[in-house]
């Protein structure tokens, strides 16, 4: 992805602090502990992109925007068709993801509020005490650094990017964290543009992973393709940044930032084919699990529309609704003699199901009080051992406060306190277009009952409905 030499060795030279950080596990390595003796446990990756629809992966639709490596994840793996978000937007979904638990219970339930402070055990906490090296590189979002929610101390052995949602804005930072200390980039100051960001997350991953092989590991790759740079874009129109040298969209008659978006994700495409060519070449394929998703549905921001690539495929809403298109998301999980190749699976699941899915490939029981339940049956076409939900809950913290829930083939949503409850079957109606709650009056009891009892109370997090503004003096 580096068109120039000189490029290059920048390029390397920026992303070896990663690997410096990683020295004390290489020298763990040679001398192994009962953490670093590889086990039958296998690896675990979860890939996470950042705004990316339903329908912008070619296997999932999409006709204009080339993902080939992740076609081929699709073709090699099993493909979810009904999988959600932990949320509309990135802080409670990621919170979501990491804890098991849903926003209802969870101690992030917007962007307002990013701290991950709670009693919760996340993912690498768990991994971390089964034996495993963890890492997360990429964008963060959930603490600051001397916050409870700073990586490091949930769990993280590593970690290199991103701590808070508005800092990730920037494809071009002057400074990182590594761990709990900040990486200056001197050649992004002033507005310079000498490395891009998801470069070098990319560099740390194969690390990573490189200096890890030996021993089980959980790596977290959060990138941020496809979110936009907000302030960016309010400046000059074009939010969506890609290096100029990576422009493979060049030619098509398409406004610029459409282009551009379009470029990011064939660039984490290719990324993701760097990184299961590394799997292969260290022979540790087979034995690591990769799941790749987005944290929720397609913004429209940075000077793009969703409406133009269809990102959203035929599914109502975008990013902060909580009709599908804003919580509906790609899902692809791979793993070599385990999982069917070019299988699909209709199960629903949620981001909160991950936590105990990764618990039970470590074999390790998963906390006692989450919401998520374990999807390895499906994974492992057992279906006659997988759990269904009875329900899934969301709610979102945003102006309003605004709550969903889905029931089987039925989804409500309320947009309000004491607002409508609206209503749709999914099976006959996956696009949302018909609101059938007048004839529904059971159902709609169900979903209003559910909207009280699916949460638990939150002082930080009440459900309001926005005050109105006062009328202008006259």
């Amino acid at each position: 992805m580096i068109s120039s030499f000189v490029e290059a060795i920048r390029f390397w030279m920026i992303t070896a602090v990663f690997a410096l950080a990683c020295q004390s596990q290489a020298a763990a390595l040679k001398n192994p502990g009962p953490a670093q003796v590889r086990t039958n446990k296998p690896n675990i990756i979860f890939i996470l992109a950042d705004d990316l629809g339903y329908g912008d992966l070619g296997c999932y639709g999409q006709a204009k925007i080339r993902t080939p490596h992740l076609d081929q994840l699709a073709s090699e793996g099993l493909r979810f068709t009904q999988c959600y978000a932990g949320s509309t937007v990135c802080a409670p979904s990621r919170a979501a993801l990491m804890t098991g638990l849903h926003t209802g219970h969870a101690s992030i339930r917007g962007n307002n509020r990013p701290i991950l402070e709670g009693p919760e055990t996340t993912v690498a906490e768990l991994l971390k005490r089964a034996g495993y090296r963890t890492g997360h590189i990429g964008k963060w979002g959930l603490g600051t650094t001397n916050s409870p929610g700073n990586p490091n101390r949930r769990g993280f052995d590593e970690w290199f990017g991103f701590l808070d949602h508005l800092h990730a804005h920037q494809y071009y930072p002057e400074y990182l964290w590594r761990n709990e200390e900040t990486v200056s980039f001197e050649m992004n100051r002033g507005e310079k543009k000498g490395s891009y960001s998801q470069n070098m997350f990319t560099v740390a991953a194969l690390n990573f992973i490189r200096i890890n092989s030996g021993a089980p590991f959980f790596l977290y790759l959060s990138y941020t393709i496809p979110h936009a740079n907000n302030e960016l874009g309010k400046k000059t129109g074009n939010g969506m940044e890609v290096p100029p040298e990576h422009q493979p969209y060049a030619k098509e008659s398409w406004p610029e930032p459409e282009k551009n978006k379009a470029a990011m994700i064939t660039l984490m495409d290719a990324y993701i084919g760097k990184l299961m060519a590394r799997l292969k070449e260290l022979k540790i394929d087979e034995n690591t699990i990769v799941f790749f998703a987005s944290d929720n549905g397609p913004h429209k921001e940075g000077g793009v529309v969703p409406e133009f690539f269809q990102s959203s495929g035929k599914l109502r809403g975008i990013k902060r609704d909580l009709y599908e298109g804003g919580i509906r998301v790609p899902m692809l999980v791979r793993w070599p003699g385990k999982i069917k190749p070019a299988t699909v699976s209709d199960h629903p699941c949620a981001f909160w199901d991950f936590l105990p899915t990764a618990a039970a490939l470590a074999g390790e029981p998963a906390p006692a009080k989450i919401d998520g339940t374990s999807f390895l049956p499906t994974l492992l076409d057992r279906r006659a051992g997988q759990i269904i939900h009875p329900y899934l809950y969301w709610e979102f913290h945003e102006g309003n406060s605004s709550q969903a829930v889905r029931l089987g083939e039925w989804k409500a949503i309320k947009q309000k306190p004491g607002g409508p409850i609206e209503l749709y079957n999914l099976t006959d109606d996956v696009g949302e277009k018909n609101d059938i709650s007048a004839g529904n009056s059971n159902i709609v009891a169900k979903a209003e009952s559910l909207f009280s009892t699916a949460r638990s109370p939150a002082p930080s997090w009440p459900l309001r409905e926005r005050a109105r503004a006062k009328p202008a003096p006259r």
